[in-house]
């Protein structure tokens, strides 16, 4: 249920009178089109960082900038400079388990985040580890009383909340980023296990090992490390779900009777009595991208920010591939870069300016894995602790008008109460993402920030179409965004519906000025992942 701030929080609130509704009526889906159009043409060459696009991309976005009147967001500069490392690792020698062997692609794929040339697991004692938590909030440890320095762990996918369905446990069918592999390879990396091996499946993993294997292979990037720099395990492998079976069964186990042990709490990891080798080859290269960043400084209080955050990035152009080989990334993400533009232009019309400061932060590198956003989180131009909250927009809304608003994450962070109020001009109700369990919170480049505390909305769209014409409009447009999802054919297209995604810039326009306008600290929810990080950092 959506928990609504009491009515007199929003008495003194700008979003109100003809003014702001004369603004917030001048956004449109002309001015917004020709931004998208722009950006994500041939001439582009889809975005892809350290590229001739990129320059582009920064030039557009930056003459639009000034020519608002916005303000240099980092400094006396609209850049900040993100260094990047591309890791490509190759087997040398195939995972091999005891006297089992795996096939590289067929039956696992390894990565190593280490940045050497050559890395390798030798002798390592094989430990299934269940799902690999550590969740202090809901009373779990899956690594209690176990060392597994120099270790092998084996790790199944999700988490227990999604494999039991009770709504009690941890958050039901919702995934929490204890179900994500990022945090699984990071939780053994912090136990001192040299690898870490998760257990393919379908369902839980939410794709297919098509996925893994088309994700996994070829150069993967990163930040460089630093000496602040979280711990990695040497090799970060996946293997399917019928080897894993094999495996178990080697080592004198049952997967079955396994998973549902490691459902329960209190489950105690087993040790499979097998030793691990494996070597694979980095091959190491650096570049470096840039975060777009611009500011309208608060009339009484600018050194609190409320952020609309967008990923500029798209996955560039591949010379090697025949016919065309422009990934344009026209709705991922030259339509949340293109409501950048347009939400500093309706805020900069406003008569009364925010109380609070807007600040529009364009990240790149987030197709390669969040990098831009990762890294100001990491190296932050304005504080966390004075951030108020992110409101990101990633692939917006061009499948037709909806009666309801969508929230990834629903519940999780009281910004929700906000975009309600929004949403609410518009008589659109929030609704709870349809398959929570896919884990979308965590794929975006809100959670960057989140992970440090930083309350995020990651909103948008809805799931019942206004109107029988709206619904046709929403088949048709879908079946277009699912065949051309980081595909060429991710281009601006006239089927698409621009006042759909207009509509919700709207609402994120709204929601920001509320927040600007307010002394509030928005936080997040009781039970969430994010909490305890938020209260640390406002305690500051």
């Amino acid at each position: 249920m959506i928990k609504y701030l009491a009515l007199g929080l929003f008495a003194a609130s700008a979003s109100a009178g003809s003014n702001f509704e004369e603004v917030y009526n001048s956004i449109n889906k002309q001015s917004f089109a020709e931004h998208v159009k722009t950006m994500s043409s041939d001439d582009f060459g889809g975005r892809a960082p350290d590229t001739e696009g990129e320059k582009k991309t920064i030039n557009y976005m930056v003459k639009h900038f000034k020519a608002l009147g916005l303000e240099p967001g980092n400094g006396d500069s609209f850049t900040q400079s993100v260094p990047l490392v591309s890791v490509e690792s190759k087997p040398t020698q195939p995972l091999t388990i005891g006297d089992l062997s795996f096939d590289y692609q067929t039956d696992f794929v390894a990565n190593s985040s280490q940045l050497k040339p050559q890395v390798s697991v030798k002798d390592s004692e094989v430990v299934f580890v269940g799902y690999g938590v550590v969740a202090p909030e809901f009373g779990w440890n899956d690594y209690a009383a176990l060392d597994v320095k120099g270790k092998t762990v084996v790790i199944l996918v999700n988490d227990p909340g999604y494999a039991t369905g009770n709504p009690d446990l941890f958050t039901g069918k919702a995934m929490t980023y204890y179900g994500r592999w990022t945090y699984k390879y990071e939780e053994a990396a912090r136990q001192g296990a040299a690898a870490a091996i998760i257990v393919h499946e379908t369902a839980p993993a939410s794709y297919g090992w098509n996925v893994v294997e088309s994700s996994w292979t070829g150069p993967q990037f990163q930040l460089p490390k630093g000496k602040n720099s979280a711990p990695v395990v040497n090799v970060e492998m996946w293997i399917t779900e019928p080897k894993a079976r094999a495996l178990m069964k080697k080592g004198g186990l049952d997967f079955d009777s396994l998973k549902q042990q490691a459902k329960q709490k209190g489950f105690k990891a087993q040790s499979l009595n097998l030793k691990a080798n494996v070597a694979v080859e980095n091959t190491i290269k650096r570049s470096q991208t840039n975060n777009i960043m611009a500011t309208i400084p608060g009339t009484k209080r600018p050194d609190e920010h409320i952020i609309y955050m967008a990923h500029w990035d798209h996955l560039g152009t591949h010379p090697n591939k025949e016919g065309d080989n422009i990934y344009n990334g026209a709705l991922d993400n030259a339509t949340g870069t293109g409501a950048l533009i347009m939400l500093a232009k309706a805020f900069k019309q406003l008569p009364d300016q925010p109380e609070r400061s807007i600040s529009f932060v364009a990240v790149g590198a987030e197709e390669q894995g969040l990098l831009g956003s990762k890294y100001y989180a990491e190296n932050p131009v304005y504080p966390l602790e004075k951030t108020v909250g992110v409101i990101n927009m990633d692939s917006l809304n061009v499948t037709g008008l909806m009666k309801d608003f969508t929230v990834v994450g629903f519940n999780k962070s009281e910004l929700q109460e906000y975009l309600a109020k929004a949403a609410a001009r518009q008589k659109r109700e929030l609704v709870a993402e349809t398959k929570p369990e896919a884990g979308s919170f965590y794929r975006s480049d809100h959670f960057s920030l989140a992970k440090q505390g930083v309350p995020a909305i990651y909103a948008g769209g809805g799931s019942e179409p206004l109107n029988a014409e709206q619904a046709k409009i929403a088949k048709q447009v879908g079946e277009l965004k699912s065949r051309c999802y980081h595909q060429p054919c991710d281009e601006f297209s006239e089927l698409w519906s621009l006042d759909s995604a207009v509509a919700d810039i709207r609402v994120f326009f709204e929601t920001g000025n509320l927040l600007a306008n307010t002394k509030d600290w928005p936080n997040w929810y009781e039970g969430t992942e994010f909490k305890q990080a938020r209260d640390e950092s406002r305690n500051k």
